[in-house]
C-alpha cells in the first residue's frame, strides 16, 4: 500500500509540473489576465458571504487527498451558516475553495503564480514569501474568508453562509489538481 501512495505522489508531483506548464502557456495564448488580488474571487458571484461562529448551523468536515476530498459533495441551505473544519490527509499541499467553475478558472492563474514564484513547492508552502508582490501589487497572501491553503497534516476552517447559487463548487485550484478531479459540486437548496 505504501508503494501506491508513494507512487500516487509522484504522479501528481508531474501533473502539477506539466499543468503548470500548459497553464502558463494558456495564459499567455489567451491574454488572460490574473485578477489584481486573491480577494477579489469571494466576491466575483452570489455564492454568499463570510459567516459568524455564532450564526453556525452545523460542522461539515472535509478531508483533502492527493487526488479527491471526503466528502465528495455537499448539500445545504439557502442562508445555512456551515463551518467546515477541513484537514489535508494527503502529501501535498491542497486547497479548499468555495466558488464558481469562473471563480476558480481564474484562481487557478492566481496559484500558477504561487509556483512560478517559489511560494508553492509541492508539499510545502513558503509562507514568508506571500506577502512579496508577484507583479501589478500582486500578493499571495490567500487569506481569502471562502478559501484555506493547507500543507499536509494541517487543518483549516472556513465558516460560510450560503446563498442560492447555481453550479457552485468546493475546489483545489492547485496547478493540476483541479484537472485531475479534486472538486465537488456544492448543492444549495
Amino acid at each position: 500500500m505504501h508503494s501506491l501512495v508513494k507512487q500516487g505522489r509522484d504522479v501528481m508531483k508531474k501533473i502539477l509540473l506539466s499543468a503548470g506548464a500548459g497553464l502558463l502557456a494558456l495564459v499567455v495564448v489567451s491574454g488572460v489576465e490574473a485578477s489584481a488580488g486573491h480577494d477579489q474571487h469571494a466576491a466575483a458571484a452570489p455564492m454568499g458571504q463570510p459567516g459568524k461562529a455564532s450564526e453556525v448551523t452545523r460542522t461539515i468536515e472535509v478531508s483533502m487527498h492527493d487526488n479527491y476530498f471526503e466528502p465528495e459533495n455537499l448539500s445545504v441551505s439557502d442562508g445555512e451558516t456551515v463551518r467546515f473544519e477541513i484537514t489535508n490527509q494527503g502529501g501535498l499541499v491542497h486547497e479548499f475553495n468555495i466558488g464558481t467553475a469562473a471563480m476558480h478558472e481564474g484562481h487557478q492563474a492566481d496559484m500558477l503564480m504561487m509556483v512560478q514564484h517559489g511560494v508553492l513547492k509541492g508539499d510545502k508552502l513558503d509562507r514568508s514569501m506571500m506577502e512579496m508582490d508577484m507583479g501589478n501589487g500582486q500578493t499571495m497572501k490567500h487569506d481569502d474568508p471562502n478559501s484555506v491553503l493547507l500543507e499536509p497534516g494541517e487543518q483549516g476552517e472556513i465558516i460560510w453562509t450560503f446563498a442560492k447559487t447555481a453550479n457552485l463548487q468546493f475546489a483545489c485550484n492547485v496547478p493540476g489538481h483541479y484537472q485531475a478531479g479534486m472538486q465537488g459540486e456544492i448543492s444549495v437548496q
